[in-house]
């Protein structure tokens, strides 16, 4: 399968900054994969999330090396407008995101909708499918501008969600949401993967990430460190001493086998951890 987003040696500086936020960064994207960026902050995962999108260079100007192609064309070349439909993005800071210029959440939620000219009964349906699925129909009267953090954060997801775009960007997209809101985000993640979208996550939460990525970009001081399939980079320990955090199963398996007691893998998700003990303890009758 041919990558829908390929980025080749891209080095990239910010104006009127003295250091690179992008340093010769490659990396593909495929249809249908969710893929997870990590690493500290500052380490990159917004500007990479911002090439992909477009904004850079097309809002945020500044100097741009090396070749990013969305759909097989050059990123430079695409129109911003249409690529603003074709990849969705929510941002890392939700209040960014809404307008100011609508007066309820269900006009906030439908103001893409609406530039695009989509005919009114139809964004209606499309307004209300997305509301539910957010769990945030409750709001449709509220002054967008009025909402707690976690409330703007869902209307800013379902304002890109209700665009249907073939690859969806999400930055930090549970910084305002409780575990519980954060499981919620990432079930639908996991639904938008199974519909054939493309899902492109820069996240702290690596747990959540372990469970519902299906590769993992790792990146500091704006260079990828490691890529790969999930298993393959967050079951990697090592990582830890670049800064990079790893789910709690591979500690604890880390820890276990520092002590004596190896498990028959490196387990990322709880319900793992459970399997392979268990599978541990049968192996040797206990």
């Amino acid at each position: 399968m041919e990558p829908i987003i390929e980025v080749k040696n891209v080095s990239y500086q910010y104006p009127l900054t003295d250091k690179l936020a992008l340093d010769n960064v490659s990396c593909k994207f495929k249809q249908g994969k969710c893929y997870g960026i990590v690493g500290a902050n500052a380490g990159g995962k917004t500007t990479l999330c911002n090439l992909i999108r477009g904004l850079v260079p097309h809002f945020y100007a500044g100097e741009l090396k090396g070749d990013a192609f969305i759909f097989g064309k050059d990123v430079r070349e695409w129109d911003e407008m249409k690529l603003s439909v074709k990849i969705g993005y929510v941002f890392q800071d939700p209040f960014a995101q809404i307008s100011g210029v609508k007066q309820t959440v269900f006009e906030e939620i439908g103001i893409g909708l609406e530039n695009l000219g989509i005919e009114h009964d139809a964004m209606i349906k499309k307004i209300i499918k997305i509301a539910g699925l957010l769990k945030i129909d409750y709001l449709f009267e509220r002054n967008p501008m009025k909402l707690s953090g976690g409330q703007c954060q869902r209307v800013a997801f379902a304002s890109v969600l209700v665009l249907d775009s073939d690859i969806i960007v999400i930055d930090e997209p549970t910084s305002q949401l409780d575990p519980e809101g954060s499981k919620e985000v990432f079930d639908i993640v996991k639904q938008l993967k199974e519909n054939g979208k493309t899902v492109i996550i820069a996240e702290h939460k690596i747990d959540l990430l372990a469970r519902y990525c299906d590769e993992i970009i790792t990146m500091k001081e704006g260079k990828i460190i490691a890529s790969g399939t999930t298993k393959e980079v967050l079951g990697n320990i090592a990582l830890m001493e670049q800064g990079i955090t790893v789910p709690q199963t591979v500690r604890l398996a880390d820890k276990l086998k520092r002590e004596g007691i190896v498990l028959p893998d490196i387990p990322l998700t709880r319900e793992e951890a459970i399997s392979l003990l268990k599978e541990r303890g049968e192996r040797h009758g206990n």
